[in-house]
Order: structure tokens, then sequence, then C-alpha cells
């Protein structure tokens, strides 16, 4: 057994403003506490919040910022992800920085949140990284796991741990418990789901082993999520099958058929063409409106969160 150490940390995100002074704040908190961790996962959107007209470009000052974090305590760092700012286009983005300070990735969330994430542009590029000496890694996004193959494609590059940053504030969360339970068992992997609070999400991070065993489920409050995970585990389950039994990445190896689902154009096609685009949902009555009533169009919301973040700060909003 050689154990590798990762922690997750749950924190309070404001939107619009930089959460960075205070991303450094728990992580020297969580070193000092539990120096033996040796890898730390922020939340999606962590670094800026959930405003893409704070979208950066990388490199740049940010980004050297979260490297020299990184170098300063010696751990590999994914600070959960950000807009970027690339070719008049914006990404989500999540960076895997090594204990040297070094850049060796940067992951574009596949799938944004569709249709609320309107002006995010979708990456087309899977991410692994290897841990010298200890196995290797991949980086989903959010809504990515929503969408099997994400897993199933970063799993048949190798990955034995998949970090997934989330910011989920919505009444689906539970939903998504059940999703990282099922991701990690069917793929034989770890499952690290992290996500924030306040502006940032409703907490309920979830770290899940590779036979579906939940190994923490966080509350709804700031938590530093320190864990121990061995590598070794994942290449048993995957050898003798998971809790002994199924061996599914062996089977779909194995698989006899190809599915058609996956050609475009094809005959499994016309039923997911016949739904019609992606939109956001209209009131299904307008019952208990008055003629004269404003209602606020849903693509407003971008705007009215930067309004609000502009004239927010962090001193106000905790009085």
């Amino acid at each position: 057994m050689k154990p590798f150490a990762i922690a997750g940390i749950q924190m309070h995100v404001t939107a619009g403003h930089s959460n960075v002074e205070a991303m450094r704040h728990k992580l020297d908190l969580l070193v000092a506490r539990f120096p033996w961790v040796q890898m730390v996962v922020f939340s999606e959107l962590c670094v800026f919040g959930s405003v893409p007209r704070n979208a950066q470009p990388l490199p740049g000052p940010v980004e050297e910022a979260l490297c020299e974090m990184a170098a300063r305590h010696n751990i590999w760092l994914i600070p959960g992800s950000l807009f970027e700012q690339a070719d008049a286009k914006t990404y989500n983005t999540a960076i895997v920085i090594n204990p040297n300070g070094e850049v060796v990735g940067r992951y574009r969330k596949m799938f944004p949140f569709r249709p609320y994430e309107e002006a995010v542009e979708s990456g087309s590029k899977f991410m692994v990284f290897d841990v010298p000496d200890v196995g290797r890694f991949g980086v989903s996004i959010c809504y990515d796991m929503w969408f099997p193959e994400t897993s199933r494609t970063l799993v048949a590059m190798g990955a034995e741990v998949i970090l997934h940053p989330s910011m989920t504030d919505t009444i689906d969360r539970d939903v998504e418990l059940s999703i990282a339970r099922a991701t990690a068992v069917t793929n034989q992997c770890y499952f690290f789901d992290i996500n924030g609070v306040g502006d940032g999400g409703v907490g309920r991070s979830i770290i899940v082993g590779p036979s579906g065993y939940t190994i923490h489920e966080a509350q709804g409050g700031e938590e530093l999520i320190p864990v121990e995970i061995n590598l070794d585990r994942v290449r048993r389950e995957r050898h003798v099958g998971i809790r002994g039994l199924g061996q599914p990445l062996k089977s779909f190896r194995d698989r006899p058929v190809e599915f058609p689902v996956y050609q475009r154009g094809g005959p499994a096609d016309a039923y997911l063409e016949s739904l019609g685009p992606v939109a956001k949902p209209e009131r299904g009555s307008t019952a208990g409106l008055s003629s004269e009533a404003k209602v606020m169009p849903v693509s407003r919301f971008d705007t009215v969160v930067s309004e609000l973040a502009d004239n927010t700060s962090p001193t106000s909003r905790d009085k």
C-alpha cells in the first residue's frame, strides 16, 4: 500500500469578487492542521464566482498567485475552476498545478450547464495527469458527470481517481450524490466531488471509493475534508471485481456490441432530435400574475448577479 492524501475544501464563495485571498487563508489553515495532505481540491468557480465578466486570461496573474500557493505548501493543487478568456470566448477551466508551482494542464468543462450557462463555450479535450509513484488522475467539472461517457473516457485513459469540482446551488444536489456514487462504482475509481457554499453552492461535497461506499459526505457549511486513499484498492477492485463481484470495466472492454446512439445522424438520433433545442423553460401558466405584474426574464440572471456583486461587499454581506 502506498497512501496518498487528498483534501477537499468546501468554502464560502462570493460571486463577482476575487476569492483568492480567502482560498489562500483556507489552504494555509488546512496545511497547518493536516500537514500530511498532498493534494487539495477546491470547488467549481471558486476563484471568482459565477460571473463570466470576471474571465481571466491563462496564463495570467491570478494563475501565478495560485501556483505560488501550491509551491509554498509543496502540494498538488486543483483550485476549482474559473472563467477563462481566450480568443474572445469564455470557458469554465480547471487548472492542475504540481508541488513545484508549475501548471501541468488545464481542463475546459465539456458540458456547460445549458441552458443556464449560456455565455460559456464547451471544451473538447479530456484531461488526465500522473502523480509520480502514485497513479493517474482525471479531471471533470460539475455538469460533466451527468454524462457518464465523460467519466468512462477518463477511466479508459487510465484514471484511478476523478477530481470533480462542482458549483451546485440548486435543489438537485441529492440526485448528484447518487450520480457520484454510481460514477465511482461503475468505473471502479475514487470520485472526489467538491462543492462550494454561499454563492458557490449548497455544500454536501462527497467522496466515494471504488466499491461505491461513501467515504465522507459533507454538510451545508464550510468544511476541510482530508482523506487518505489507497490506489492499490482501485487496482484490486478492477482485478477481482467490486466487492469481489462484478467487473464492469473488463465487461465493457469485452462488449459484443457497439452503441448506435453514438453515431450522429444514425437511426438512434431520430428521437433525440425530436426533443427540440435546449432552452430555458417557460411558466406553465400565468396564474396569480396580474396584467400589471412585472416579471424579470430569466435571461437577466447574470446581469442581476453582477449588479448585486458590485453593491455588496463581503463585509456588508456578513452583517
